[in-house]
C-alpha cells in the first residue's frame, strides 16, 4: 500500500459538530488498522466553485455531513470529479444527498435537480424531506446480497446511526437506481439508505453516518474499504 494517503473531506468544518470530529477519528482508526498514514484536509465548499485543486490532488474523497453547505455547487462539482475520474468517494448523510443531486444533474440530465433543504419548492426534487426525521436515531439497515457494500461489511445487515432529515425522493428512486446509482441498502420499511455505483472503484453514499460507530478496535468497514481502494 502507499505509505501515505491524501484524503479530502468535502464540507464546511464545524469543530462543535460531532460527526465532523468522528469523520477524522474514523479515518485514523482505519488507517492504523491498514498500517498507512493519512493526510486529512477539510475542503470548504465555497472555494470549490473556483478551484478543485484540493480534490484533484486527493487519493480519496469523503463528502461529510453538515448540509446545507455554503455552496451546493462546489460540493456537486467535487463529487462529479470523483465520480468521473474514478477517485474513491464516500458520502455520508448530507454527502449522500449531494451525491444524488450530482448524479441526477450530470448523468441523468436533470439539470434542475434540486435538494429540498435548499429549495423546498423546486420542480425536480431528487432529495426530499423524510416522512420521519432520523436525526439521533440508531436503526437497522439491510444490504442487497450482491452489492459491493455487503461484501465490504461481510454481512447483509448492520445497525447504524443517523443525523438527517432528508433523503432520496421515493418518486425518483426507480429512475436513479436504473440509471446506475443503485439502491443497495434499505431500512426495515424499505426506504433507501445506501447507494453505490458498482463499476466505480469505490463510490458509496450512505444516509447514515458510519463514522459514529468507528473505534480504534473496530474501525468501520466502509471507511476501511475507502482507504483500501485509495491505496
Amino acid at each position: 500500500m502507499n505509505s501515505s494517503l491524501r484524503i479530502a473531506v468535502i464540507g464546511d468544518f464545524d469543530p462543535g459538530f460531532a460527526p465532523h470530529r468522528d469523520t477524522e477519528a474514523a479515518l485514523r482508526h482505519s488507517a492504523a488498522w491498514l498500517g498507512v498514514a493519512v493526510e486529512i484536509g477539510w475542503v470548504a465548499t465555497g472555494g470549490l466553485e473556483e478551484d478543485l485543486g484540493p480534490v484533484r490532488a486527493a487519493d480519496a474523497l469523503w463528502c461529510a455531513p453538515g448540509s446545507p453547505y455554503r455552496s451546493l455547487t462546489g460540493a456537486v462539482d467535487a463529487l462529479r470529479h470523483g465520480r468521473e475520474r474514478g477517485i474513491p468517494t464516500l458520502g455520508t448523510c448530507g454527502g449522500c444527498q449531494h451525491m444524488i443531486i450530482e448524479y441526477a444533474r450530470n448523468v441523468m440530465g436533470f439539470v434542475d435537480a434540486r435538494h429540498a433543504e435548499y429549495d423546498p419548492y423546486g420542480s425536480e426534487l431528487f432529495v426530499s424531506e423524510l416522512t420521519c426525521s432520523l436525526a439521533g436515531k440508531t436503526m437497522p439497515v439491510r444490504f442487497a446480497a450482491d452489492s459491493r457494500t455487503a461484501g465490504w461489511y461481510g454481512a447483509e445487515r448492520a445497525t447504524e446511526r443517523y443525523y438527517c432529515n432528508f433523503g432520496l425522493n421515493p418518486e425518483h428512486r426507480k429512475a436513479v437506481h436504473e440509471a446506475g446509482l443503485r439502491v443497495v441498502g434499505e431500512d426495515d420499511d424499505g426506504e433507501a439508505r445506501v447507494l453505490e455505483i458498482p463499476e466505480h472503484p469505490f463510490y458509496v453514499a450512505t444516509l447514515f453516518v458510519p463514522q459514529a460507530r468507528s473505534t480504534p478496535e473496530l474501525p468501520h468497514p466502509l471507511v476501511t474499504a475507502l482507504l483500501r481502494a485509495a491505496a
